[in-house]
């Protein structure tokens, strides 16, 4: 049966068709029957609202999506990471001083890494953003969500670091604006070197003289981020202010202090970079227009994906219809197909498709991303696009049927009404995702929510059953 069960899942990977599984593994002098049958699932949109801000990449830009009209804007903080070989040179060869007698840094900015921009049609599209400064740590302990901003909690110091920037996609400060996009630094680069008045009043030429201070004055806030966070720098906050058509992953970041060496022999600049990493704690906080959402979520000629923070789709998988009668029977295969639908937009401005999505129990969405859990192929799977047959196909789902009847029935047999008080206990949703490998297997090692920009309609909805197909075996009596 072991042997007949992984050729039934090998069949049901390959075929788009499961109707003649049964006939094909068995014969008259098998030991077990096999049968199949095909049940429909019903999906519907639903609106994600908030998600586990734990991605390992933050997001900034404000786009108008094209579907709905209505705007999304990503923000994020973050704190930043020491490494254990930072270092100043000694303090003899800093010889220079400000007018109120502390370290001076010869210039301070914040650089920001862009990757995978949102439609880089629309380059030169001028942006503003601030960037300011916590008041306090974010909450290493706590579990935040793409909500969660750090302006209404109180976080922001009011008479702290603040600066507005404006910029553009493509970095065009360097030395010629006719430069081909391909030779372009995409990077957006924030100087800081206005005045800053520390917590305790004490004034700098500009925030690197602040930090260049600090480390010699308390030698112990440096010896690990969690002390430089708690001392030094709690984080900053970087928000969108004005400008709509940028959007972008931020693959690296780093606040840069440049300040003069002078030594009895030599003279020259140096530098020293903090990076924003995952090593330190980061929020995204993502805004949807949630009336948008809703609308999109009441349509029923179909379903959606669609991210950050946007829709599901969820599935009422028909358990007791598969089981009536199939009591004893082993499920050895349950293949379900969603089919994506193609826009028939030529709008440029088309957020992409996931590429990425998981499927795994309702009642379980939130507590699988907030004790980073990975897809164990038991409850919880994960798959890819298939731009070639523009699906995303679940090959096996069988054990999660079975987890889901084995929960029904306990739940029955001690409470008549338990079905009632769990109306979820059938339903599992799907999830954009990304996730990240070893370098000698395909296993996630990590899930997060996508918080790229995506979106896709997948068939089904009220009016649409999805086909899930099943391979039944049970021993010849």
């Amino acid at each position: 049966m072991a042997g007949a069960a992984v050729a039934a899942m090998a069949i049901s990977s390959c075929s788009e068709d499961t109707g003649t599984i049964g006939q094909s593994l068995t014969d008259d002098s098998d030991q077990f029957v096999l049968s199949t049958s095909t049940f429909q699932a019903s999906t519907r949109t639903i609106v994600a609202g908030s998600v586990l801000s734990l991605s390992s990449n933050c997001y900034l830009g404000k786009v108008r999506d094209p579907e709905t009209g209505a705007d999304v804007t990503s923000e994020f903080t973050t704190q930043f990471h020491l490494m254990e070989t930072m270092a100043l040179p000694a303090r003899e060869y800093l010889p220079e001083r400000d007018e109120y007698g502390h370290m001076v840094a010869d210039s301070c900015d914040m650089i920001l890494y862009l990757v995978n921009p949102f439609k880089s049609d629309d380059s030169l599209t001028a942006m503003k953003m601030k960037v300011t400064e916590l008041d306090q740590p974010v909450d290493e302990q706590q579990n935040l969500y793409s909500d969660y901003d750090p302006i209404s909690q109180g976080l922001i110091r009011q008479d702290g670091l603040n600066k507005s920037h404006v910029f553009t996609f493509l970095n065009k400060t360097g030395d010629s604006i006719a430069q081909e996009a391909s030779k372009e630094l995409y990077n957006i680069r924030i100087p800081l070197n206005d005045p800053y008045v520390a917590k305790d009043g004490a004034k700098y030429r500009n925030y690197a003289s602040y930090v260049m201070t600090q480390y010699f004055e308390h030698p112990e806030f440096f010896r690990n981020s969690y002390l430089f966070t708690h001392n030094v720098c709690p984080g900053l906050f970087f928000q969108m202010t004005d400008g709509v058509g940028f959007h972008s992953q931020i693959k690296n970041m780093g606040l840069r202090l440049f300040y003069n060496v002078v030594k009895p022999d030599t003279a020259y600049h140096g530098s020293l970079v903090l990076a924003g990493t995952k090593e330190v704690k980061q929020t995204i906080k993502i805004t949807n227009d949630q009336k948008a959402m809703a609308q999109l979520a009441s349509e029923t000629e179909h379903t959606y994906l669609k991210t950050p923070a946007g829709l599901f789709t969820e599935v009422t998988i028909p358990v007791e219809e598969i089981k009536k009668g199939h009591e004893k029977d082993s499920l050895l295969a349950a293949k379900i197909t969603f089919q994506r639908m193609n826009n028939e937009s030529t709008d440029k401005r088309l957020l992409g498709t996931p590429r990425n999505i998981m499927m795994l129990q309702k009642d379980s969405l939130k507590a699988f991303f907030e004790n980073k859990k990975v897809p164990d192929s038991k409850t919880a799977f994960y798959t890819a696009y298939n731009s070639s047959y523009n699906t995303y196909t679940f090959s096996n789902i069988s054990s999660l049927i079975s987890a889901l009847w084995r929960m029904y029935s306990e739940g029955m047999a001690k409470d008549p009404n338990w079905a009632n008080s769990h109306p979820d206990w059938n339903k599992v949703v799907l999830v954009p995702i990304t996730y990240k490998t070893t370098s000698t297997s395909t296993t996630p090692t990590n899930v997060e929510h996508d918080m790229s920009l995506t979106s896709t309609r997948l068939v089904g909805g009220a009016n649409n059953g999805i086909d899930l197909n099943i391979v039944y075996a049970k021993f010849k009596e």
